[in-house]
């Protein structure tokens, strides 16, 4: 935790909580709890027999809610090390296999974002990391510095839907090649506002290619399909699933999901046979007020889809 505590304001907190909470006393899964704002909530709503299951893929959030004065001591409460696509295999190794409801904070933390260290973040000069789990896997200037022009051009187009991704992966390319690759993320930033031609207002012209390689290297996008895969086997009937977004590449595959699993779906193939069962059922689509987002100006973007368990199998 390198001494510094990082803060982090919760969005959309009471809404989350309120569309989640069904039952005081049952099993719900927090898959995403960076520095626990959701979950100690949660905690506070819970009932005596109620019971809460963590996860987070950074070690750094797994180390706040085990250590220091940020810990917390809940007999109702556990984390564990792992992404939440992984979340049904962590529920079978504690026995669990029905939650009453399973929360998802999608996307970066603002301690990940504010810690220099972890290069997210253009604001500061860093190694390019961007591993929300920096003990696995390959970080942004590693990808960077081995993938060919196409490769990184079409991240950079499907993560960040930057219209100037060929030109920024032709000049990441042409500066490897001269022998000095990019390492950091102001040799990033600065590569690219010179490779942007055009800047939209108020928004630095890295923005789109930062965010773009931080969701490739983290697979957000298909652990993000894993995870709400998951949640259908493991919702009891009735419960509840609820999801904050804070881009449309994300949003997009959240509606997409509810509403697919959220009709009958008729095999083209057997056009007789009974219908699919629908398995979720829409309940609410929230975004944060003027006042949560004034208070904190990251909310602006956040969008909360809450959906219900049906009583299909």
């Amino acid at each position: 935790m390198n001494g510094t505590a990082w803060t982090h304001t919760t969005v959309l907190l009471h809404e989350a909580i309120d569309a989640l909470m069904t039952s005081p006393d049952g099993i719900y899964v927090d898959g995403t709890f960076g520095r626990g704002g959701h979950a100690r909530a949660l905690l506070a709503r819970l009932g005596p027999q109620g019971r809460l299951i963590a996860l987070d893929r950074d070690p750094e959030a797994v180390a706040a809610a085990t250590q220091g004065a940020t810990r917390v001591l809940d007999p109702r409460f556990s984390i564990h090390h792992a992404n939440f696509a992984q979340m049904r295999d962590v529920l079978a190794t504690l026995g669990v296999t029905k939650v009453q409801g399973v929360l998802l904070d999608l996307g970066v933390s603002s301690p990940q974002i504010d810690n220099p260290a972890r290069g997210f973040s253009f604001r500061f000069d860093a190694p390019l990391d961007m591993r929300m789990d920096p003990t696995r896997g390959e970080s942004a200037a590693d990808f960077l510095a081995r993938a060919d022009e196409r490769s990184i051009s079409e991240v950079i187009r499907d993560y960040g839907e930057e219209r100037f991704a060929r030109p920024i992966a032709k000049a990441l390319v042409a500066r490897r090649e001269s022998g000095h690759p990019v390492r950091t993320t102001v040799e990033l930033s600065e590569l690219v506002a010179r490779a942007v031609r055009t800047r939209e207002a108020g928004q630095d012209p890295a923005t789109r290619t930062f965010q773009a390689l931080r969701i490739f290297v983290n697979a957000e996008l298909e652990a993000l399909e894993q995870g709400l895969n998951a949640t259908l086997d493991l919702l009891a009937p009735h419960a509840r699933l609820a999801v904050i977004a804070f881009h449309s590449l994300e949003d997009r595959r959240v509606k997409e999901f509810i509403a697919r699993e959220s009709r009958d779906v008729i095999d083209r193939r057997a056009p007789f046979a009974t219908p699919r069962a629908l398995r979720l059922r829409a309940i609410a689509r929230i975004k944060p007020g003027a006042a949560e987002v004034a208070a904190n100006p990251r909310a602006r973007s956040a969008i909360l889809r809450v959906a219900e368990r049906t009583e299909a199998a």
